[in-house]
């Protein structure tokens, strides 16, 4: 017999687990940091077109966040993979710059000054590591770094961004090695957010 009261349900046994709560809202901050960075970076484009760019690129991370696999990941090791993702996601952001007179137009103003031009090699240097290893998009660890110092990921991130400028730009006829000052600074201002996209595509899909 019973007494009228309903049976207790078993601890755990619920359909709503409270920790889920804690989960999504950590999944919530790592997009907002990950907008920040591209709101960021659609106040340093100047034209309406990269802004548009951005744009769509935030658009993408939103749907991104839509799947749980995608957020969240534990990522240690480095590979051959890695530095195929990061390839593929400096092409991606490349391709417009690689188009664009915009950049060359970029390249002849950090030419003609020296300190905006090593200002944005190490800004650039600084957003990788931001994206990387501070904004905690993802929980990336440090593995085997260079003489026990300097990630590979970030060598692998910034190599193969810059590398792609490099060629990209020269195989298209974007640059001429003749002024080469003008051609390294043209480089770079491809190179930005090139590695911002190499970045993004590494840790995005885990590893």
């Amino acid at each position: 017999m019973t007494d009228g009261r309903p049976p207790e349900t078993p601890h755990g046994s619920g359909d709503d687990d409270p920790s889920d709560e804690f989960d999504d809202l950590d999944d919530d901050e790592d997009l907002q940091r990950l907008l920040a960075e591209f709101d960021a970076l659609a106040e340093v484009v100047d034209s309406s077109e990269e802004q548009e760019r951005v744009r769509a690129a935030r658009n993408a991370a939103v749907l991104a966040a839509d799947d749980d696999e995608v957020f969240g990941r534990v990522i240690e090791g480095y590979d051959r993979a890695d530095l195929a993702e990061a390839f593929v996601g400096s092409l991606l952001f490349g391709i417009p710059m690689f188009v664009e007179g915009g950049t060359n137009e970029v390249g002849a103003f950090l030419a003609a000054n020296p300190l905006s031009l090593v200002g944005t090699v190490l800004g650039t240097i600084g957003l990788a590591i931001g994206i990387l290893y501070v904004a905690d998009i993802q929980d990336v660890r440090v593995y085997k770094p260079i003489l026990g110092v300097v990630p590979r990921r970030l060598v692998g991130v910034l190599g193969a961004s810059f590398v792609t400028a490099l060629v990209m730009m020269t195989a298209w006829g974007r640059v001429d090695w003749g002024a080469p000052l003008l051609a390294f600074a043209t480089v770079v201002a491809a190179f930005v957010p090139m590695s911002v996209g190499a970045a993004l595509g590494d840790i995005l899909p885990g590893s």
